[in-house]
């Protein structure tokens, strides 16, 4: 049995074609040859949101929402902008899935008040501490056994509050940036790089007095782009615990960088 014939993957002068094509022309099968193109980015952003939410949540259906997202995307991109679509399009289908699954209201109300509840305990610890606090001590200070703490930490582990990247978002709406505000890409606003540089700096300064296993996760999952399952693997446990690791350091995270003077 012979394999089937794959079509070859279009170049960049083909994609530079579809572009002035649909952009200048409204042709709209350059339209349908940018979204074929661009479709694998849908499926990455759907694997990236999708860890830690419920099995109920199908990814099938995450990709159906990025895929909105991407048309948007490749509707409203201004190819004369000096940045790369994927960037801006990563930032739209993430956006358009987070969007749908709040629409959905998938997470109950007792979840959202007990990551409410741990994230309100783990600030006042640390700020007792003036320092990252352990998962032993967080249990302590909310007089529960460690187990429960891990247990209620995977329940809330896809609350889209604790993404790292959904923190620095400066919009209102999910996946707008600074960039999108702007009527002309090439001039920043005032402040903008400073803004960032700050941002940058404080966020690293947070990360580093994590603890090490935590610092080790978040460092592992969005510095190097590894999978919780690929880190579970890595430090020799379960990707369940991996992902309860990283819902506490990311709630330490957020309440560092909310507080006046950041640390």
């Amino acid at each position: 049995m012979t394999a089937p014939i794959r079509a070859p993957e279009p170049s960049d002068s083909d994609i530079l074609e579809f572009w002035e094509g649909f952009k200048k022309k409204g042709d709209e099968r350059a339209r349908e040859g940018l979204i074929l193109h661009y479709s694998p980015l849908v499926k990455f952003v759907a694997g990236r949101v999708g860890v830690g939410l419920p099995r109920s949540v199908e990814q099938s259906d995450l990709i159906s929402y990025g895929m909105f997202g991407l048309i948007d995307a490749i509707d409203k991109f201004e190819l004369e902008r000096e940045i790369k679509f994927e960037t801006y399009a990563v930032n739209r289908i993430r956006g358009a899935i987070l969007d749908e699954l709040r629409a959905l209201d998938w997470v109950p109300r007792s979840v959202r008040a007990r990551a409410r509840e741990i994230q309100r305990s783990l600030g006042e610890l640390e700020h007792k501490l003036k320092r990252s606090a352990t998962e032993d001590e967080l249990a302590e200070h909310m007089d529960i056994p460690i187990a429960t703490l891990q247990d209620q930490l995977g329940e809330v582990a896809g609350l889209g509050f604790v993404a790292l990247d959904e923190l620095l978002d400066p919009g209102e709406r999910a996946g707008t940036t600074i960039g999108d505000l702007l009527s002309d890409a090439r001039i920043g606003a005032p402040g903008e790089s400073f803004e960032k540089q700050e941002t940058r700096y404080f966020l690293t300064e947070a990360i580093s007095r994590l603890p090490e296993r935590e610092r080790l996760v978040v460092t592992l999952y969005y510095y190097e782009g590894l999978t919780l399952a690929e880190i579970g693997t890595v430090l020799g446990v379960t990707e369940s615990r991996i992902c309860q690791i990283h819902t506490k350091s990311v709630m330490s995270l957020r309440n560092r960088m909310i507080e006046p003077g950041h640390l």
